[in-house]
């Protein structure tokens, strides 16, 4: 490279270092769309409320799978990948942009789509991305750092690296690990791009995934997740409020990265996020439930100490999962404070159902006690409506794990800081956020 070529280059580098640091002096939002939101591309117009929300509980059941792999289980066959989204995003590919919608989920760590061409792929209904139209595409050698330290990954015959990634259902995506530019379009219109992001370019990807969503965005802690990625340019801080997906309002949720997934101001709790042998999910201790005045500690006798990181915080299942026995203990809590009729679950899924003639009736407040962080979980986040005149707790039991489902998250602004390896929570009115 000659002299002026070289100056040439650094001032460009400059001036887009420039720009992207200020693009991000105030943070960036996105928009997360519910998969049952009328504007989401998976919404069946057809369906009724309660349909929706009977197949978003069998999702959360089957869920349960991605995140224990190695475990047994007495819960319904396996699920699709797409039955895991419960919010999906849009994004751009590529030089040009080439517009996508992806499934937005805390418990992957790969951002990984379909592309052409594609040897077995899902029925995607959206356009699809062809790598070689776009001028910014590039494989990944198999001698470079990424491949090696990326998990799963093997070398072609043409010396490019590819990706594997397998979920706990045995679902998988496997294709080429590239590079190419990624941008993101905020909530106030300007976007932002971020040149040689690590993708999965999926060419056999084995799951019955139909619909417009190109495939994951993985927001997990994993090497090449979009925040791990995003990192030092982010600060390490993503947050979202979920906004309660049955409510009228036109209001979609918000995925906020950097300044603007701050947590700050009164009410605001934090619990550590604990490591373990996966650094993909986002494990956190929960201590105990409080309903009423009664306490279900999360373990044993009182004499046992709890478990540091027993349960995993998660975006894309809808019910919190328990171990039968706490859950055992909650439910009888939560029903000795309930002047209720109760009945059957229609569908056979859930256990503690109440026949209710009006909207007026206020189910108990229950407290999570995450180690250091009490989050109180208004009855809009623990019951849901499965039928007409029936609502039930939207908490169910698990034989192989503990999840804290969207469903309880709604309603807070929930804040992962990945630096100082915490997640924060604040009661807020999403609607209005």
């Amino acid at each position: 490279m000659n002299t002026r070529s070289f100056f040439t280059f650094l001032f460009f580098f400059i001036c887009f270092t420039i720009s992207l640091s200020h693009s991000l002096n105030n943070g960036l939002s996105v928009e997360l769309l519910h998969r049952d939101s009328p504007k989401s591309p998976l919404y069946h117009p057809t369906q009724t409320k309660y349909q929706r929300v009977v197949n978003a509980a069998r999702r959360s059941i089957n869920r349960v799978h991605h995140f224990y792999k190695n475990s047994l289980t007495k819960t319904p066959q396996s699920t699709i990948i797409s039955d895991k989204g419960e919010y999906l995003m849009t994004y751009s590919i590529g030089t040009p942009p080439f517009k996508l919608y992806g499934i937005a989920d805390t418990g992957s760590d790969i951002v990984w789509l379909q592309c052409k061409p594609c040897k077995r792929c899902y029925n995607q209904t959206s356009p699809m991305f062809d790598p070689s139209k776009s001028s910014s595409y590039k494989n990944i050698p198999c001698k470079s750092n990424t491949c090696l330290h990326v998990t799963d990954t093997s070398c072609s015959e043409q010396d490019s690296c590819q990706y594997t990634i397998q979920y706990g259902d045995q679902s998988r995506s496997h294709g080429d690990l590239s590079v190419e530019t990624l941008t993101l379009e905020s909530t106030t219109g300007h976007s932002i791009s971020f040149p040689k992001f690590v993708i999965g370019c999926g060419t056999q990807n084995t799951v019955s995934f139909e619909g417009s969503s190109s495939g994951i965005v993985g927001l997990g802690g994993g090497l090449v997740s979009l925040t791990t990625q995003l990192g030092s340019t982010i600060g390490g801080k993503f947050s979202y409020c979920l906004v309660p997906w049955l409510s009228e309002s036109n209001t979609t949720s918000k995925l906020n990265f950097g300044d603007a997934a701050m947590v700050s101001g009164d009410g605001v709790v934090s619990t550590p996020i604990v490591k373990k042998d996966s650094d993909i999910f986002y494990y956190l201790t929960l201590e105990a439930f409080t309903v009423g005045n009664k306490r279900v500690k999360f373990g044993g006798s009182l004499e046992d100490g709890v478990v540091e990181g027993n349960i995993i915080i998660d975006s894309g299942t809808t019910l919190t999962l328990l171990p039968s026995d706490i859950y055992s203990n909650l439910e009888s809590a939560v029903a000795e404070l309930i002047h209720l009729e109760r009945v059957q679950d229609p569908e056979n899924m859930l256990s503690l159902c109440y026949s209710v003639t009006s909207s007026e009736y206020e189910f108990p407040i229950i407290t999570a006690n995450f180690k250091g962080a009490d989050v109180k979980l208004h009855s809009l986040s623990t019951f849901i409506p499965i039928a007409d005149g029936i609502v039930c707790f939207a908490f169910i039991s698990s034989e192989i794990g503990a999840i804290f489902g969207n469903l309880a998250q709604q309603n807070l602004l929930v804040g992962y800081d990945l630096v100082q390896k915490q997640v924060s929570f604040k009661q807020i009115d999403c609607t209005k956020f």
